[in-house]
């Protein structure tokens, strides 16, 4: 076979590849036509990335691949670890609470109050999906006929011509899919044991009462949404905002290039906060459920292990030396990197806890794994 031939023979089985890859149904619902584009690398400028590379669905709609994800480009690694998109629909748009704290909004920094606005935040961005503007991002859903199908039936007529109309819709069908069940089954074992479906290991219960406890530590002054310790929809978040004295990720830094003098302002970086110096290294309080499964933690992915995450907390109510050495180490807790706006008060909240009580709360956090994911924690 001549090569122009071989070329053309290569060119059609191309086509007819790509053909069937969308002769799929036009969905027909804002949550259906939402679930395709999160599994969309179409929508990333090397059409290599989704919103589902870097929240993977198998993973609790965390990132499993490191301290920070790799953009489209295969080269950026940014300076925050992507939080799970599990639950978060349920965030509060961002505003100030009755306390005078501010609370809710979307991303560690609270920037984007509603999840429309957050949907629409990566593919825009030069470090993630890296996308030039909303135009280019309408050109490629006009690419596919499904979706000028469905964009047409669901929305007003002719939204795709406009790329402003278009990206907003395309931000509120991501929206709408991310508030289905699929993210917010609240289903673990810890859901069932309200339910009397099951019951808790000893260890466990030990823990859930240590975590819920008002005197033995300092876990639900950050980590509980309702008054009620059995509140069956309780997203183990205050959603508020507070510096925990979080070290810099100095292992994240040599990859990515952040000279280690720049410190990330969290909340103050928000402008709706106008860098309020108050507000300086706080960060949002995330939810617990799935945390066993969606390591690293913190707003930097410093810490490896969820132990390591008690044991930190822990070391603000000892003077033991022995019990502030990080065991992902071996010396001790690296210095908060804000030190002025630290938490004091709330992270010195009760007693220090022995390796008991540390073991027995890590046992309950465990037990806020939705099922589906269960098997991961054999891991």
């Amino acid at each position: 076979m001549r090569p122009i031939a071989i070329s053309l023979a290569i060119a059609f089985l191309v086509a007819v590849r790509a053909a069937a890859e969308f002769a799929q149904p036009v969905p027909d619902t804002l949550e259906a036509l939402g679930e395709r584009l999160f599994f969309d690398v179409n929508l990333s400028v090397n059409r290599t990335q989704s919103c589902a590379t870097c929240h993977d669905p198998e993973y609790g709609f965390a990132d499993p691949r490191g301290m920070a994800s790799i953009g489209d480009d295969g080269e950026s690694i940014g300076d925050r670890n992507a939080p799970s998109a599990a639950y978060a629909a349920l965030t509060p748009v961002f505003h100030k609470t009755a306390e005078g704290l501010w609370a809710g909004g979307q991303f560690w920094d609270g920037r984007a109050p509603l999840l429309e606005d957050q949907a629409g935040g990566p593919p825009l961005n030069p470090m993630e999906m890296g996308m030039a503007d909303a135009a280019a991002v309408v050109a490629r859903l006009n690419e596919d006929v499904t979706y000028q199908q469905a964009f047409e039936a669901l929305f007003d007529g002719g939204v795709l011509a406009d790329p402003a109309t278009g990206y907003a819709a395309m931000t509120q069908a991501i929206a709408a899919f991310e508030r289905t069940e699929v993210f917010a089954p609240f289903d673990s074992k810890y859901d069932r044991f309200l339910r009397g479906e099951v019951d808790l290991t000893r260890e466990e219960d030990l823990g859930r009462v240590l975590f819920f406890s008002q005197q033995f530590t300092n876990c639900n002054l950050c980590h509980q949404l309702g008054q009620s310790a059995i509140n069956p929809k309780e997203t183990f978040t205050s959603y508020e905002f507070h510096n925990i004295g979080v070290p810099e990720n100095t292992a994240l830094r040599a990859l990515n290039g952040v000279e280690l003098c720049v410190i990330d302002e969290g909340l103050a970086t928000n402008p709706d906060v106008e860098g309020d110096p108050n507000q300086r290294g706080k960060f949002k309080t995330p939810t617990l459920r799935n945390v066993a499964v969606t390591a690293p933690y913190m707003h930097n992915g410093v810490f490896e292990d969820l132990r390591t995450v008690v044991l930190f907390y822990n070391q603000f109510n000892t003077p033991n030396p022995k019990r502030q050495i990080n065991p992902e180490t071996g010396v001790p807790f690296r210095a908060p990197a804000v030190s002025a706006t630290l938490a004091t008060e709330e992270l010195t909240h009760g007693p220090a806890l022995d390796d008991q009580r540390v073991d027995a709360i890590v046992a309950f956090l465990k037990t806020l794994t939705d099922a589906r994911y269960e098997p991961l924690l054999e891991d």
